[in-house]
């Protein structure tokens, strides 16, 4: 009997074996995730592998029945870097237990047993937002890197859309479509975040559809010596009100909406309690889901690394929110991503979400020490307190190309971003000009002083002080490259041969060559299209510094000389006491500073 009972026993290790050890290596190197979460038959369903390491070209993913019959998954994208990911589809036939199967070349890495279920779930709301069912750590983090660039990996630089709805809205794209199987995707949702709340948005999403604990502080503004301190602290487990899911999770949203401003993301980075905490700069930390807070209130979400090659440079690209209610993707350049440590409110650079997880029944924010000492984290760090700028940009630029440049490449790529900037730009002027086409007389009310980067309403929706003073910064890099290639040579591929003072008469020919053959077009106040080249709007760079009030006509907005034919068609003026507020802060443009509160 007992040597029975051995055999039997021996017998089911060795059955198992292969289940057994994928179970050890998808909890170490491999994770596997499927989506939705309750499968139905004839249904499209998704795979989601990621990995620390490079995934191989060899791996295949099956679907197994009961009986033995094999059906391939066909991989749909892949990504990253890292972390690593492949997206792979397949579909259920009749309900019933299948076998999921991820294989590398003849190496079984990953074997689970899934059930595809006859009907939908029909679960009873809780009282909160949504009940927590784990914690986040470091898989989870990979899997929300992984579906954000995902999500946005065909988008390029010149993209924009309405609002995050129309992504998410798309199954082609988003990892996490109808994920909860209430239609929630088609049921309406509208995702339409300012700059401050997308980053809480797109966190707050994923964690809705992985049940992953999700909160936000409100936030004081802060002041020149003390940074924006946190205060009350929301999270998914407070009580909710009446309603189904979706409606609730719309719920938290407003309150986030109502509850995030531009100072939250600059809280001190030495802050305990603070919603995100500042990373290293090193391509390992700054992953997709990575926050840049800039030191005037905007922020951006890093979504995908393009790496540098032999022909062309390496790219770091973003998505931000702008109060016009625009989606857009951005570049990392000067001209978007500024950074300054001194005469700035609070504390800004790029930053993680803080990890939320269960401790003693209530959900809590790990401490800076917790993450050091965390082996799901221990990526914080404070080498950007009191960063000066050129090292921070200095240490960007090798981060996203680490070898030389070829000094044309990189002031054809310089152009591109101030071309992208510019016609992002166009669209912004353009919705505040139909809004006062749709309000004609109506005079949008001007905030004294800081309050004009930090307004709400008409004048934060449509003014445009913030992104003006980034394209100034960016058309002074423009500028300076050419000076900036001969100070600093070793950061780019120069011939011994040619002499620098050549190569700076070259690179200014060329610079001259593309300022004349890009161009934006924008509509005048008597419909008419105005055409301006880029060398035409570095010649009225002063005028920018006056050009963001929308109650301006749009040919003021653009910098039309006085007495031009350009600005004959200008029919609206701000008024003289909003102009002499403007004269009044127009130094802390020339110094390309926001000014103090």
């Amino acid at each position: 009997m007992l040597k029975k009972k051995a055999f039997s026993w021996l017998w089911l290790l060795l059955f198992f074996w292969p289940a057994l050890l994928s179970s050890e290596l998808s909890q170490e190197s491999l994770l596997v995730f499927v989506s939705p979460a309750r499968l139905l038959p004839e249904k499209i369903f998704r795979v989601m592998l990621v990995s620390e390491e490079k995934l191989s070209g060899e791996i295949r993913v099956c679907w197994r029945d009961n009986q033995g019959k094999r059906q391939a998954l066909k991989l749909h994208k892949k990504g990253g870097g890292p972390p690593f990911w492949q997206w792979w589809q397949g579909s259920t036939e009749s309900s019933g237990l299948y076998s999921l199967e991820v294989v590398e070349g003849h190496k079984a890495l990953f074997s689970r047993e899934v059930e595809v279920f006859s009907s939908p779930r029909k679960p009873e709301p809780p009282a909160v937002f949504w009940k927590t069912e784990k914690d986040w750590n470091r898989n989870e983090e990979n899997l929300f890197s992984s579906w954000l660039e995902a999500l946005f990996q065909e988008a390029e630089e010149k993209d924009s859309w309405s609002g995050l709805h129309p992504l998410l809205r798309d199954p082609e794209k988003n990892f996490l479509y109808d994920h909860l199987g209430l239609g929630e995707e088609e049921s309406g949702l509208r995702l339409e975040p300012d700059c401050a709340d997308n980053p809480f948005f797109l966190r707050a999403y994923f964690s809705w559809k992985n049940r992953l604990p999700f909160g936000f502080h409100e936030c004081s503004r802060g002041s020149l010596g003390r940074p924006p301190a946190v205060g009350r602290w929301f999270s998914n487990e407070l009580p909710s009100g009446e309603g189904d899911e979706v409606k609730k999770f719309y719920r938290l949203l407003q309150r986030v909406m109502d509850t995030v401003h531009s100072g939250t993301a600059r809280t001190s980075l030495n802050d305990d309690l603070s919603d995100y905490y500042p990373l290293p700069l090193s391509r390992d930390c700054l992953r997709p889901g990575s926050v840049f807070a800039d030191p005037y209130g905007h922020t951006l979400v890093i979504v995908r690394w393009v790496p540098q090659t032999e022909n062309s440079a390496g790219i770091l690209l973003a998505v931000d929110a702008q109060p016009d209610g625009t989606i857009g993707i951005k570049r990392f350049w000067k001209g978007n991503f500024l950074f300054a440590t001194e005469e700035v409110v609070g504390e800004p650079g790029f930053k993680a979400f803080r990890p939320i997880v269960r401790k003693g029944g209530h959900l809590t924010l790990l401490t800076n020490q917790d993450i050091k000492n965390s082996p799901d984290y221990g990526n914080l760090s404070l080498e950007q307190k009191g960063l000066q700028p050129e090292l921070f940009y200095q240490k960007m630029e090798t981060l996203i190309n680490p070898q030389p440049l070829d000094p044309e490449n990189a002031l054809r790529q310089i152009y591109q971003a101030l071309y992208e900037q510019l016609l992002v730009r166009v669209e912004s002027v353009e919705i505040g000009e139909k809004y006062r086409r749709e309000h004609p007389g109506q005079i949008i009310p001007m905030p004294s002083g800081y309050a004009v980067f930090l307004a709400t309403g008409p004048w934060e929706d449509f003014s445009t002080p913030n992104r003006d003073l980034r394209l100034l910064i960016a058309m002074d890099t423009i500028e300076e490259f050419p000076e900036n290639v001969i100070k600093f040579p070793k950061r780019y591929r120069i011939g011994t041969s040619e002499p620098l003072p050549k190569i700076k008469s070259r690179l200014e020919a060329l610079s001259r060559s593309l300022a004349d053959s890009l161009y934006i077009n924008y509509r005048k106040s008597d419909g008419r299209s105005q055409k301006l080249t880029i060398r035409e709007l570095l010649e009225r760079k002063e005028a920018f510094e006056m050009a963001y009030n929308p109650n301006d006509c749009v040919e003021i907005r653009w910098g039309a000389p006085e007495g031009s034919e350009e600005l004959s068609s200008c029919r609206r003026r701000a008024p003289l006491d909003q102009r002499q507020k403007m004269e009044k802060l127009r130094v802390w443009f020339r110094k390309r500073l926001h000014p103090p509160t």
